[in-house]
Order: C-alpha cells, then sequence, then structure tokens
C-alpha cells in the first residue's frame, strides 16, 4: 500500500505550523521499485486543443483549486495572488494580492470569495472587483478551500475545527469540533454547500452533514473504517471533496472504500474497496475514481458495478478525474491531461499543459475544461 508524502502526523502541527511531514516521504521515492507508466502512442486521437493559458503563481507545498461561478474561474496562489478571470477567454478582470502568503482556495459562490493564510486567516474578498471585505482568524492552519454559501463562509481547519462566518462581516456565527486521529493527509479533505446542509469529508474516513443555519451534526457516517495495526495503515482520511448530485453525495477514502449516500439522511446506497486521495468525479450514470496506483476506474452510480478500469497510467500521479460528455479528463505529474473514453475507459487522447504537476480538482465551463497546475498555469481545454 502506498504512503505518500501527504502523510502528516497532527501532534506536530504546534511545532510546525501545520508544514511538518513525517520523515523525508516523498510521493517519488517508490520511482525506482514502481516507476511511471510510459506514454505511448494514441492511434486516432481525438481532436482536444488548449482554447487558453493564463499564469496565476506557483502553489508551493500546497494544492489550489480554481473555483466557477457566474462566468467567472477564480484562482489563487502561494505567493498571495488572487484573481478572476473570464471563463470563456482567460482575460483577467481583476488580480490582487492577498497580504499574505495563501495555503487554501479559492471558494466562492459568485459574490463572495474565500481563501485561507499560511497563519490560519480567513480572507473574503469581493468577487465584483476583488476589494477586501474581512479577514479573521482561524484556529489552526486552513487547507481546503472554503466553502461558500449565501450567507456563510465555511472553513475546516487542520485540528478539525469546522467554523461558520458571516459572509457580510465575518462574524463567527457557529462551530463544531471533532476529534482528529494521529495521522492524517496534507491535503485536507473538503466541504461543499447543498443547501439546506454543509458535508465535510473528515478524517479517519468519515461524513459529516451540518446544518447550514446553526452548525447541528444531520448525519455523521463512516465512507470506511481505518484498517490495519500501525497508523500509517490506519490512515483512511476522504480524499479531495465529496460530490452531490441529484439526491446522492459521493467521495472516496484513502485505503479505504469509494460509496454513495442518501444526501439527507446518509444511508448508504452502496460502497466498493479502493484507495484515493483526490476525490471523485459523478455523472448521471457513473462515479469515477483515480486510485492512488494510477489506475482510473468507473462504477455504476446506481449500484456501485464496476464499469471498467484502465491501469495505463499506473503511477503517474493523477489528480481528481473529471467528466465532460463523452471523456473522463485527469491531469498527471508531469503536467499532462488525459482523455479517456466515459463508455468503456480507453485512451482517447491527451493534451500537455506544461511540465509541473496536476493535483487540483478540475472544473467544467461551458464546453471547457479547466485545470491548474503546481506552476501556476491556469487552462481551459475543449474536446471537439
Amino acid at each position: 500500500m502506498r504512503i505518500t508524502g501527504k502523510v502528516i502526523g497532527v501532534s506536530l502541527l504546534a511545532m510546525t505550523a501545520g508544514c511538518g511531514t513525517l520523515g523525508s516521504l516523498n510521493p517519488f521515492k517508490e520511482k525506482e521499485k514502481n516507476p511511471p507508466a510510459k506514454l505511448v502512442d494514441i492511434k486516432s486521437p481525438i481532436p482536444a486543443r488548449i482554447v487558453w493559458k493564463h499564469s496565476v503563481g506557483k502553489a508551493g507545498l500546497y494544492v489550489f483549486s480554481p473555483a466557477l461561478a457566474d462566468n467567472s474561474v477564480f484562482v489563487a496562489d502561494n505567493g498571495g495572488n488572487v484573481e478572476r478571470l473570464d471563463a470563456a477567454t482567460g482575460k483577467s478582470q481583476w488580480r490582487i494580492k492577498a497580504g499574505t502568503d495563501l495555503t487554501a482556495g479559492v471558494g466562492s459562490n459568485g459574490k463572495v470569495v474565500a481563501v485561507g493564510g499560511t497563519k490560519g486567516q480567513v480572507l473574503a474578498f469581493d468577487a465584483a472587483n476583488g476589494n477586501q471585505l474581512w479577514k479573521v482568524q482561524a484556529s489552526s492552519e486552513v487547507l481546503s478551500a472554503p466553502a461558500v454559501s449565501d450567507e456563510l463562509v465555511i472553513v475546516r481547519s487542520m485540528d478539525n475545527k469546522i467554523t461558520a462566518y458571516d459572509i457580510k462581516t465575518g462574524e463567527r456565527k457557529w462551530f463544531i469540533q471533532r476529534t482528529t486521529p494521529p495521522l492524517t493527509l496534507r491535503n485536507a479533505p473538503g466541504l461543499v454547500v447543498a443547501a439546506p446542509n454543509v458535508y465535510i469529508a473528515q478524517p479517519a474516513g468519515r461524513l459529516l452533514a451540518l446544518a447550514l443555519s446553526n452548525g447541528v451534526p444531520r448525519f455523521e457516517v463512516p465512507v470506511a473504517e481505518p484498517r490495519g495495526t500501525t497508523e500509517l495503515e490506519r490512515v483512511s482520511d476522504i480524499g479531495g471533496n465529496p460530490v452531490v448530485l441529484g439526491s446522492d453525495i459521493c467521495a472516496v477514502t484513502y485505503q479505504g472504500k469509494v460509496g454513495c449516500f442518501d444526501l439527507q439522511t446518509g444511508v448508504p446506497r452502496w460502497t466498493k474497496e479502493t484507495s484515493s486521495d483526490v476525490g471523485v468525479a459523478v455523472d448521471q450514470r457513473f462515479v469515477f475514481v483515480a486510485d492512488d496506483k494510477g489506475a482510473v476506474a468507473a462504477y455504476s452510480r446506481e449500484g456501485g458495478q464496476s464499469a471498467w478500469k484502465n491501469d495505463s497510467l499506473a503511477n503517474r500521479v493523477l489528480s481528481t478525474p473529471l467528466s465532460y460528455g463523452r471523456v473522463v479528463a485527469v491531469g498527471d505529474f508531469q503536467g499532462y491531461v488525459h482523455l479517456l473514453s466515459r463508455e468503456d475507459g480507453a485512451l482517447l487522447g491527451r493534451v500537455a499543459i506544461d511540465s509541473s504537476a496536476i493535483q487540483s480538482a478540475p472544473v467544467v465551463s461551458g464546453s471547457n475544461m479547466i485545470f491548474q497546475t503546481q506552476a501556476g498555469t491556469v487552462a481551459a481545454i475543449a474536446v471537439e
């Protein structure tokens, strides 16, 4: 079972401000033993092209995913840049300096943009012009992009405290504290708003639903239970953001399972064994997973039956997948976006963005798929 450099000891947070790792663990340390699959020529690749590119700045040790709202893409970087781009053209509409290095972002509802700072700050900006609205101090470092509803900005800090702030003033409206296991993934589990609840991916493989109005728990269910005899073997955090579609919420855990659950009650619809730290993609028919060995798999959304699996990208350290039209797209550690058939998983094409890793979750805007690399390139890709 591969343990990556994304694992940290939470007991070290006070000493390291959240930047400590376990020794020199490195996701490419086993490259010689398990080398990344070589890229092979694709016969008759489907037409795909980069529509536009824009550079925002490097992600550093963190992961920044683009946020889509109001026909705009909101992006940020470790150096403190926050920017609004036109989703169709990539043209900058405004760019501001947050005044501090950043660790998380971006969350937006189209009216407010929220990010997290290196010292645990939560900052909110007017989406129309980039003017700062407020800044508050969270209880510890924030690694997950804030979730933004019509009335609240909700963050999960590294001490597993979930706090909701008034979207206009930054006043704390409610908070809830959950325990944290000795070891967790460094790419902290995410949050998603689906009124009247906010859903929080938790360490130890649990999915938590809280009422937006007051933070009262609606349900808490295990996607997977920790297993193993050592703390490393028992790391089973939910990877990436849970995904809501219709009456389902779906998620995947590291060293655990993928599954879908009833959005209102948390009752499991199905779960299947797998391991991923980057989250899922969900469409009307399938749930897609890029696992920690580099295989991409599709499961029936209705019952969890295996539809297909493609392991031709083994050990290429894949990103969160994205389902769009006839393709499923995933990024890799060398800046390639690979295009697979939604129906059978066949490799249909690839596009190179730059030579740096794609670790963030992509988004869809119109006919474009938008990716952000660790070097800070934001690119829109169209499949024709």
